[in-house]
């Protein structure tokens, strides 16, 4: 008698266990000397769904956590594949390696659309792309919020109907931010009858909160062909409109966001961006884990973009080459005694650039350097250019971003000035800890979590912080620290030392995401 694939298939699904083909139950004895049978412990399979992903495509932090966390699992116990969109603008270098599986199409409300799923594998890791020249055209991944409604409801769907199709079936969908925020609506919805999709388990992670996927009800309605019962105050209505986050935290098995004390500011009203009752209500399933810095890129003693690679033991003698090569680069003045700061950002309020701008006067006096990489709002953008424009040899205006270049700026500083309104996580303390170069951060969020403040007394701490959000405050913590790199230098490279010697690596992150996966 023949019996087909999907008859396999749904058998294993309706009744549970999945055992290899070649396992064979062996008895076992326990404690008290009974015999008994055992299965086989198989590894969980766990599916990334994002909507970039390095090194494919990047327009932030996200991009760097979907890309370099698979990584650092233990393959032996679980199988981790992402799965995002195939962008017309992913270079042609990455579309060209991309082999094809399968297409079909589905239904979007009144609309079928076409879906096709490709995949490639990357540094040992699988990656499937979803592919619609429509909503994926374009040469950036994001357009204006009422086509990334639509698009974004297209790949959540299309992802979820592809699964069948692919050698995979994931016990845990991990979802990053608003963008799948419907992944774990749909599936109590359109797929919830299905028996391939009965066990899958959804994980939610707010890499931000304050970008949450909002539009105007009636169109997501029509947009997501969702029943009228999902767009209620309790699911995914909020204030009048469709909120695609909140479905997702609603609807998910367990929310996450990348740092411990984000965790618990989203449940206050200054930080919760409307959605602070929300997170209280689900705080017994809300876990706060720091996000990872990939050591391999990220690294001074073979880091080839930079003018001079170091170590722990040899930045003494070695990072002031980088400094002196940053300088001559940008036409700063060429001196080792300058105290260089550096800001490598989006240019917006969020990032504490208001701070910076009413006492940037002062903090660009004549013995400092300032180093601006990164772009964003009009106004910060030309602040820093009419500054670089009065002051040519302290301060170098780079209203663009470049890899390269913040490379450069990371092992080239003295300190690195991270004065954020709020930071989920933030990477670039992580990164200004690995280069040796001294963090002054505000205390908040991921900020707080991993820079240590420097306590003079004890000789303790990585970096220097201060808490209100008050520009002067700031300036008094860079005075502080000016005064001990100019005074104490002892102590400045003892700083440097302890913030070296820490361990940001994804390998302490990736343990805690475990953990949580084997509690699902």
């Amino acid at each position: 008698m023949h019996i087909s694939n999907e008859s396999v298939i749904l058998n294993i699904y309706l009744f549970g266990t999945i055992y290899k083909k070649d396992h064979v139950a062996e008895p076992l004895r326990d404690t008290q000397g009974k015999s008994g049978w055992h299965k086989e412990v198989t590894m969980k399979n766990i599916l990334f769904i994002a909507s970039e992903c390095v090194p494919f495509i990047k327009t932030g932090g996200l991009a760097d956590v979907v890309g370099s966390l698979p990584k650092y699992f233990d393959k032996k116990e679980f199988d981790v594949r992402v799965m995002i969109p195939k962008y017309a603008c992913i270079p042609e270098e990455w579309k060209s390696k991309m082999n094809y599986v399968t297409h079909f199409y589905i239904d979007l409300a009144w609309r079928k659309q076409y879906v096709g799923i490709l995949e490639m594998e990357y540094e040992g890791v699988k990656f499937y792309f979803v592919d619609n020249e429509f909503y994926f055209a374009g040469m950036q991944p994001y357009g204006n919020i009422h086509e990334d409604i639509e698009k974004f409801a297209f790949f959540c769907k299309a992802s979820l109907s592809a699964l069948p199709s692919l050698d995979f079936h994931p016990d845990i969908i991990h979802c990053h931010d608003w963008q799948t925020g419907l992944v774990p609506v749909y599936l109590k919805d359109m797929f919830s009858e299905n028996p391939f999709y009965l066990s899958i388990k959804t994980i939610m992670t707010i890499h931000n909160l304050k970008f949450q996927g909002v539009w105007d009800l009636q169109k997501v309605k029509d947009i997501t062909g969702l029943k009228s019962y999902f767009f209620t105050s309790d699911k995914l209505e909020a204030y009048g409109d469709a909120n695609y986050l909140k479905g997702g935290i609603v609807y998910a098995d367990m929310v996450t966001t990348v740092s411990e004390s984000y965790a618990e500011e989203i449940k206050m009203p200054f930080y919760g961006e409307h959605l602070d009752g929300l997170m209280r209500a689900r705080s017994n399933c809300l876990t706060g884990i720091v996000n990872g810095l990939d050591y391999n890129e990220y690294n001074p003693e073979t880091d080839p973009l930079i003018y001079k690679n170091y170590t722990a033991k040899t930045f003494r003698k070695e990072k002031i080459k980088n400094k002196r090569g940053l300088q001559k680069e940008l036409g700063l003045a060429e001196d080792d005694k300058k105290f260089m700061i550096g800001i490598c950002s989006r240019l917006t309020d969020q990032k504490g650039l208001d701070l910076v701008d009413c006492v940037i006067e002062q903090i660009c006096d004549e013995n400092t350097q300032l180093v601006v990489l990164g772009t964003g709002e009009e106004r910060y953008e030309n602040l820093f250019r009419h500054f670089e424009w009065k002051y040519h040899d302290r301060v170098s205006a780079n209203i663009f971003y470049s890899n390269e270049r913040s490379h450069k700026l990371y092992a080239a500083c003295d300190a690195f000035l991270m004065p954020s309104l709020f930071e989920p996580c933030g990477l670039s303390q992580l990164m200004s800890l690995r280069y040796g170069t001294v963090p002054i951060v505000r205390e908040t969020g991921g900020l707080r979590d991993t820079v240590e403040p420097y306590n003079e007394y004890e000789s303790k701490g990585t970096g220097f912080s201060f808490s209100n959000y008050n520009a002067h405050e700031m300036l008094r913590t860079i005075n502080y620290a000016r005064d001990v790199f100019f005074n104490r230098k002892r102590e400045w490279n003892k700083i440097i030392d302890r913030g070296m010697a820490k361990d940001f690596s994804w390998n302490n992150s990736a343990k805690k995401y475990a953990e949580l996966y084997n509690r699902l």
